[in-house]
């Protein structure tokens, strides 16, 4: 008698779609991929193309799977609460991604969990927002509630004015904007994490995240010279919201070092994310393989670190025209530590297009070989 195959349907064509084809593959699940355009990232695993907004198409697409769990967080909540009535297990579920959705929702349910966040306020008007700049130092940050990422929907503002695009239009962002203290921050923090159906949950060791322009550009991990009170406060949080809003899969819980030693939430992302890239080589269980485990209710794998150091330093679209491909060669004869992962994107400057990680024992080694060998692509 032949074991019932598992299948797992992800909503999104792009690379996180793209990297949980191998350890599917591995596993012996099935992946579906229901991609917004052909040629995707994920085009391997692309079953069906079609636009994810529509109910219709993503319960087409929910009918030859057993689970949905996504590449982004862009499905409209009104879509997964229609698969969700249907009988479709969702993961995470409608009532989680609710809160990555919606930036001013996230600090509202954040805010009666008393979890540690910068100030921030909810704008309607420029007059709120002046009075919001002036009692945090001058200036703030200000974003959109949906649809922000790697630096988009986000800018500093030192009054109303720098901001009266957005306030002229703001019912496109629901009729509201986010304000929130410019953190004088020491670095960027990271605490991945992942929880299965039945609670099980298990973290990766915090990470260190730089950033270029807004987007991610090197992780270190684990993130160098951290305290055992910060490991324990880091950790202490991702568990509180992974447990609170019913987290499932992988959460990646961005967070801000403030030079005051304050530990503050940022961002959240319910999915494998940027940040968790290194675990592919550098852990033992990779964050891809895990969120499939999770989100199918598996037994979660094993997190430990397979060196001492990983670092992950992503690959940024220069211009137009270099994809990497050209100089994959050079790359791999001056740097064969370093492991290159390519995303089968057309070239845009400022684009994730791929990422090359080196586990080491010496940290400067790592970074040194993942730069170098970053660069030689970036060069063509």
């Amino acid at each position: 008698m032949n074991a019932k195959v598992l299948r797992v349907g992800v909503i999104g064509g792009g690379q996180l779609a793209r990297m949980m084809t191998v350890p599917a593959i591995n596993l012996g699940i099935e992946l579906s991929v229901l991609a917004e355009q052909p040629g995707s990232s994920a085009a391997l695993a692309t079953t069906m193309v079609g636009d994810y907004t529509q109910i219709e198409v993503a319960r087409e697409f929910a009918n030859t799977v057993d689970v949905i769990t996504f590449d982004h967080e862009h499905v409209p909540l009104a879509v997964l609460e229609a698969l969700e009535a249907d009988g479709v297990s969702v993961q995470p579920p409608s009532k989680a991604l609710a809160f990555a959705q919606n930036k001013l929702h996230m600090r509202q349910r954040l805010g009666a969990l008393g979890l540690p966040m910068p100030a921030w306020a909810e704008i309607q008007s420029a007059v709120a927002l002046d009075a919001f700049i002036a009692e945090n130092g001058g200036e703030a940050i200000l974003k959109t509630p949906i649809g922000g990422y790697d630096g988009k929907g986000v800018r500093v503002v030192r009054s109303s004015a720098d901001a009266s695009d957005w306030l002229e239009n703001i019912g496109n962002f629901g009729g509201s904007l986010l304000a929130e203290e410019k953190v004088d921050f020491v670095r960027e923090l990271a605490q991945l994490s992942a929880r299965r159906l039945s609670g099980e949950s298990k973290p990766w060791p915090l990470v260190q995240t730089i950033q270029e322009n807004g987007v991610c550009s090197v992780v270190l991990a684990p993130a160098p010279e951290v305290s055992a009170e910060t490991l324990q406060r880091t950790a202490d949080i991702a568990s509180a919201v992974a447990e609170a809003i019913g987290v499932t899969g992988v959460l990646a819980v961005e967070m801000f070092e403030a030079r005051d030693g304050r530990i503050l939430i940022n961002e959240l992302a319910m999915r494998p994310h940027n940040s968790g890239h290194f675990s592919i080589e550098g852990s033992v269980t990779s964050q891809f393989e895990q969120h499939l485990r999770a989100v199918l209710d598996l037994p979660l794998g094993s997190t430990a670190p397979r060196a001492t150091h990983s670092v992950m330093v992503n690959l940024l679209g220069v211009d137009d025209s270099n994809n990497f491909v050209q100089a994959f060669d050079k790359a791999l004869a001056a740097h064969p530590e370093a492991k290159i992962h390519t995303y089968g994107k057309g070239a845009r400057a400022g684009r994730k297009m791929g990422h090359v990680t080196v586990v080491a024992d010496d940290a400067a080694h790592a970074l040194a070989q993942a730069k170098g060998a970053a660069a030689v692509l970036l060069q063509g």
